[in-house]
């Protein structure tokens, strides 16, 4: 009976372990609900709606918002969750915030206003997402023959620049570099045509 302690003891050692895991931190919220909270994703939102032909949605420096066939820097946007269900849409490389006008129309603004330049975001079955104005309760749509507000586009959020953006191709007449010899004592043929210069100093 020597070796166990005194009942006394073991409660003050059963409360500061409870204590310490009361305050611990907490688990990080993992609810597929959430999963939009402050979430920033860099997408190209595609439509093929109301459209001659199919169409990436692009802010371009002067504010206009029209669509073009091809990914471009201007189409990456970068939407970014202000509350559950609400996004702001921001295009990258202009810094111009895609807005709505009480009758409709799209256009890019450089200062964000949360009457204009908030909308619902709604995930449809299919992948495709539609988008209303918060303000306004009207559909995100680019501009149609006629301007009268119709029923939501459905947009199709893709991911990131494609490869073909990110790395200027070549042009026609360059070829592209060789791959280093490694069985040549010189692989990197930093010998040679540098006549004994550092290649450090060459572009």
């Amino acid at each position: 009976m020597d070796g166990l302690q005194p009942p006394g003891l073991r409660v003050p050692v059963l409360a500061a372990l409870l204590l310490g895991v009361a305050q611990a931190h907490p688990i990080p919220d993992s609810s597929p609900l959430l999963q939009f909270g402050g979430q920033v994703r860099q997408r190209h939102l595609y439509t093929d709606d109301a459209q001659e032909s199919e169409v990436h949605l692009e802010i371009r420096a002067d504010g206009t918002v029209a669509g073009t066939a091809h990914r471009s820097p201007e189409s990456l946007l970068e939407m970014k969750a202000l509350k559950p269900g609400v996004i702001q849409i921001l295009g990258v490389q202009t810094s111009r915030f895609l807005c709505q006008r009480p009758d409709g129309t799209l256009y890019g603004s450089l200062h964000f206003d949360p009457k204009g330049c908030s909308f619902r975001e709604q995930l449809l079955e299919d992948g495709y997402n539609v988008y209303h104005s918060e303000a306004h309760g009207l559909p995100l749509r680019l501009s149609a023959r006629d301007r009268a507000p119709r029923g939501p586009a459905r947009f199709l959020p893709l991911p990131g620049l494609p490869p073909d953006l990110l790395v200027p191709p070549l042009p026609p007449d360059v070829l592209a570099p060789e791959p280093p010899d490694v069985d040549s004592p010189d692989p990197l043929s930093m010998v040679g045509p540098l006549l004994g210069q550092s290649p450090s100093y060459t572009s």
